[in-house]
């Protein structure tokens, strides 16, 4: 029905239960999903991520039959200074999102690219190299469980939040195997060109997630927004993208009622660009 490079965030369908959202993108015809496990964000998988949780959210998703291309996790601040009980905490939560990841057979957990804010913590470089140390680190530990680590950059809301901040970061990445999500809301909403972005970031995009937006707010329906997704997506073709795409349909502009019919209507038209 859809192409099968295009999946779906379980973040789309945010307010239901887990159970609940996996069989609505499946009744919808995805055969692929994106794991949401943002607090504050979706709840679909607890922040408190102990091994019972962790086992049964595994079950969940296996049941459901759905691919997962990715967990979108958070582990906190990555441009925080942490003491050595901090940390501690910071890496157990990582083991348990990279348990979670290898379980669901995810190709890679994704972590975002700095804290809630635009400011620095101690200053610009500073926050940048703790962030860049951070997701390398993830990144060696991922290798134990035989998943990827990417970070989504640029991200309107964090500290990576707009293309000076974001090429600096994948700049500080370049041969750490880190792999970089691109999300075309973020871009749009602050401001820069997705084609710019791609310019910058040329062979390093390993995933893309799809939504519209406008400068300054990045939660609305695709076609609704200022997104050039046929430019951004032949774009990436151009590139030699050959990953795939996820809609993220954290919307504001349609109810609840009406997000599988835009769910399915934004699912025809970006598989109609791929």
């Amino acid at each position: 029905m859809f192409n099968s490079r295009l999946g779906c965030s379980s973040i789309s369908f945010r307010h239901q239960s887990l159970p609940e959202a996996l069989r609505t993108i499946e009744g919808l015809g995805f055969e692929e999903i994106d794991l949401g496990a943002l607090p504050g964000v979706c709840d679909h998988v607890p922040y408190d991520l102990d091994a019972d949780a962790v086992a049964a959210v595994t079950a969940e998703v296996l049941a459901s039959g759905l691919r997962v291309r990715s967990v979108n996790g958070d582990i906190g601040d990555l441009n925080a200074l942490l003491d050595a009980d901090a940390q501690s905490a910071r890496n157990r939560h990582l083991d348990a999102l990279l348990t979670l990841a290898a379980g669901t057979g995810a190709k890679a957990l994704v972590l975002p690219c700095g804290a809630l804010g635009h400011d620095p913590v101690r200053s610009l470089d500073e926050d940048l190299d703790a962030i860049a140390a951070q997701l390398t680190a993830a990144k060696r530990r991922a290798d134990v469980f035989g998943v990827e680590l990417w970070t989504e950059s640029l991200h309107f809301l964090r500290f990576c939040w707009n293309l000076e901040r974001a090429e600096q970061l994948a700049g500080r990445l370049a041969g750490s195997g880190v792999g970089i999500v691109m999300d075309f809301s973020h871009i749009v909403a602050a401001g820069e060109d997705p084609l710019d972005y791609l310019r910058r970031h040329q062979g390093r995009i390993a995933h893309v997630h799809l939504r519209d937006a406008v400068p300054g707010n990045i939660n609305l329906s695709i076609g609704n927004g200022q997104a050039d997704f046929a430019a951004g997506l032949t774009a990436l073709a151009a590139d030699g993208y050959t990953g795939n795409f996820s809609l993220e349909l954290e919307t504001r502009d349609v109810t609840h009622g009406e997000r599988p019919a835009a769910a399915a209507k934004a699912a025809s038209f970006i598989t109609d660009l791929i």
